[in-house]
């Protein structure tokens, strides 16, 4: 069993994994340290003989608030732990950015998707942005009656989170209407348009969940396994791989579009006043040349 800093991993019950983001003070946000830990957990469960089902879980009043914002969790992948074989994850120019974005955000989620095991996102609370990547990543979403779901990136300048399943989740006008407005949408209009598959009371939420991911858990594993292989793949003939390529370099094409504009990855205008100054005591500094490497090295979002 690995060792988690950020994480939880519990078994419930017989042949059911929870995996349990658990930063209820940062409102689970997700930064390079927890993304490795969930591949690391992930990872485990899957290679777990007693394992059939795995949950996702965020601890505290919410599922998550998205990608880390604190400059001091860098995205910067260790070589070590990647995944992927992209590699250049310091390279200059727009090589270094594009790397990690790929692999932190991009290919981990997808992968995390391709689990061969089951999975099901239990969600209360907020789930913005870079949160919905990881409740999408999920094959089921059991959400409490009180779960709400917004993508922020266009207030940031940015089209959409990296993991673009948003007109596969909601049909393409909804996703527009949730993307253009930026506002949220509640856990009964996402179960309307077929996001997630049930809505629970707050206090039920994780028996429910849990009840749930054992009667699915009851089931032969390896039939399971290839159920979601079958349907998965449906969903990539259909073209959804092609499409999420696509969204992630329009998405890099607005990282460098603010990076010219505002020596920032990201538009940081809109954001949490705190969080704002971090950024642009960080963007001064490195205009004066007091932090090495390109603008917006280490951020998340």
């Amino acid at each position: 069993m690995p060792e988690f800093s950020q994480l939880l991993y519990e078994t419930p019950v017989p042949r059911v994994a929870r995996i349990v983001m658990n930063r209820p003070e940062r409102r689970n946000a997700q930064g390079r340290t927890m993304t490795y830990e969930l591949d690391a957990a992930i990872r485990h469960a899957c290679h777990d003989d007693g394992v059939n089902v795995i949950i996702l879980a965020g601890a505290g009043p919410h599922f998550s608030a998205g990608h880390d914002l604190d400059l001091s969790d860098n995205s910067m992948p260790d070589v070590q732990q990647s995944i992927g074989l992209w590699g250049q994850y310091t390279g200059p120019g727009w090589e270094g950015h594009y790397a990690r974005e790929r692999e932190t955000y991009f290919d981990l989620t997808e992968r995390w998707r391709n689990a061969p095991k089951p999975t099901i996102a239990e969600v209360q609370g907020a789930c913005v942005a870079g949160g919905l990547m990881l409740a999408w990543a999920c094959d089921l979403i059991v959400a409490s009656d009180d779960a709400r779901f917004r993508d922020t990136t266009i207030d940031m300048a940015i089209p959409g989170a990296e993991f673009f399943h948003h007109p596969i989740e909601l049909g393409a006008r909804k996703a527009k209407e949730f993307l253009f407005g930026g506002d949220w949408l509640t856990a009964q209009e996402a179960a309307n348009c077929g996001m997630i598959n049930r809505i629970v009371p707050r206090a039920e939420l994780p028996a429910e969940t849990i009840k749930l991911a054992e009667r699915i858990a009851a089931k032969d594993r390896f039939a399971l396994k290839l159920a979601k292989e079958a349907i998965n793949a449906a969903q990539d003939a259909a073209g959804r791989r092609q499409a999420l390529s696509t969204a992630f370099h329009l998405h890099q094409i607005g990282h460098l579009h603010n990076l010219l504009a505002r020596d920032f990855m990201i538009a940081y205008e809109s954001l949490d006043p705190a969080v704002r100054r971090m950024i642009e005591e960080h963007v001064r500094r490195q205009r004066e040349g007091r932090i090495e490497g390109g603008p917006g090295d280490s951020v998340g979002k």
